[in-house]
């Protein structure tokens, strides 16, 4: 039956416009982990590496502070491309507005929020008093980023649904090359080591966002604003937006609170496991970004043809998105491993680390294979807008497979284990969303 769906040209016409879409989403996604890569990179060339640890510990935080509030962008596609489908003009500005308005709030929560946040985190976490005082300048710098991140968090989800795609490629441009100027002159330049890194990441945010709402005005209608004002505070619209933002809130909470944990247990095993771990995750990060940038396709497409009524159409893109970005994570994961000193000694040149990285690389290779399957179940279940099976599936998966796992690894103090925990994690969460689909399937044919 799923190879007849694929079979049926009718229901792969919109090949051309997948692979155009992911091309521009695959691109301006990338530039956000090489961003990244550019802060470790001249970190990594200082000459004490303790800036270098406490940016990779800081960066914990801040995976809570802003990857999980990715949720806005998430769910804001999922509105958007549904209202597009629909054909729904006013909808399709209500999804800004009200994720824009939640964005706000939670922006100036954080800011207020910024002391405690930071004090809490760092008795959390695990670091020599040296590392920790480095993660807490970049902390205390990047921090004031805070409302211009989740406002394009909005903006680019909202632009996605809208499948403008250039726009979101241009904001990435502008946010990514500035942050990596920016670092050449704090970090290389003017020597502010991790204060600079964090004050580079902060500036780059608010370019970005001048360039989003330049975007977001060149494809709004306006004559549909004042009516759509009217309608922003109807409750049971605005609770329906809510909850499948809080349930993808919970899928991003579970998943970031996996490697958060994974890079707190590498810190107590010592500052060189640290850094070889962080420096392991960036590459897995660079796989899970590009992979990411065909997942915003599929949520923008499935919530597309939910819109429509082309029920067909979304097993055929789910499986040609799960072929696709298999091809690119055993690219990204093939390369560490038969290249490991090449890949490895542009973001470091302490030999020590580069050499002792060759045991773990090998792990990336189930890891992104599983992730990339895993984030497009996901984009699939998002473009539905069905929060609860991802929220339920991402407790499922952390708490009956991760968490026990975790705590044999704390008690061994095995390292190897500590990567099977994080695959293992990514394994489980892959079946629990797989089987949920042949009956949203059905429900939705029958809804038809």
């Amino acid at each position: 039956m799923t190879f007849a769906l694929v079979k049926n040209k009718n229901n792969i016409d919109f090949l051309p416009r997948f692979y155009r879409l992911s091309f521009v989403s695959v691109l301006s996604n990338m530039m956000i982990p090489l961003a990244g890569l550019c802060d470790t990179a001249f970190l990594g060339h200082l000459r004490d590496i303790q800036p270098l640890a406490g940016v990779i510990l800081a960066s914990i935080l801040f995976d809570y502070l802003y990857r999980i509030i990715k949720f806005l962008r998430s769910s804001t596609t999922a509105m958007t491309a549904q209202a597009v489908g629909k054909g729904d003009s006013q909808g399709i500005i209500l999804a800004g507005l009200r994720s824009g308005l939640i964005a706000i709030a939670i922006a100036l929560l954080i800011l207020l929020l910024q002391y405690p946040i930071q004090k809490l985190g760092f008795a959390i976490l695990s670091g020599s008093p040296a590392i920790e005082a480095s993660g807490v300048e970049y902390f205390n710098a990047r921090i004031w980023g805070a409302p211009a991140v989740l406002l394009n968090f909005v903006l680019i989800g909202w632009l996605l649904g809208k499948e403008k795609n250039s726009f979101v490629l241009l904001i990435s441009i502008i946010a990514n090359g500035s942050n990596v100027l920016f670092d050449y002159l704090m970090i290389y330049r003017w020597h502010w080591a991790s204060s600079g890194a964090g004050l580079a990441t902060a500036l780059s945010q608010y370019l970005a966002l001048i360039v989003a709402l330049i975007g977001v005005a060149f494809n709004i209608n306006w004559q549909e604003l004042s009516p759509a004002l009217k309608q922003i505070w109807k409750k049971e619209s605005l609770q329906s937006a809510v909850s499948l933002k809080l349930n993808i809130l919970v899928r991003y909470i579970t998943i970031i609170s996996a490697y958060s944990i994974f890079t707190n247990i590498s810190a107590g095993m010592g500052t060189n496991l640290l850094t070889e771990n962080g420096l392991l995750l960036q590459i897995a990060l660079l796989s899970q970004f590009t992979i990411q940038g065909v997942g915003m396709t599929v949520q923008t497409l499935i919530g597309n043809f939910k819109g429509k009524g082309d029920y067909q159409k979304m097993i055929p893109l789910l499986l040609i998105a799960i072929v696709s970005t298999l091809v690119i994570s055993l690219a990204f994961a093939g390369s560490a491993i038969l290249f490991p000193e090449t890949i490895f000694g542009i973001l470091t040149n302490h030999t020590d680390i580069s050499k002792e990285i060759v045991k773990y690389t090998i792990w990336l290779l189930p890891l992104l294979v599983f992730t990339a399957i895993v984030f497009m179940l996901e984009a699939y279940f998002i473009g539905l807008k069905e929060g609860k099976i991802l929220r339920n599936s991402s407790l499922i998966a952390f708490v009956i497979v991760f968490i026990p796992l975790i705590q044999l690894t704390i008690k061994l103090q095995s390292i190897n284990l500590l990567w099977f925990s994080l695959t293992a994690y990514m394994v489980s969460l892959m079946f629990s969303l797989a089987i949920q689909i042949p009956r949203i399937q059905k429900r939705i044919a029958t809804a038809e």
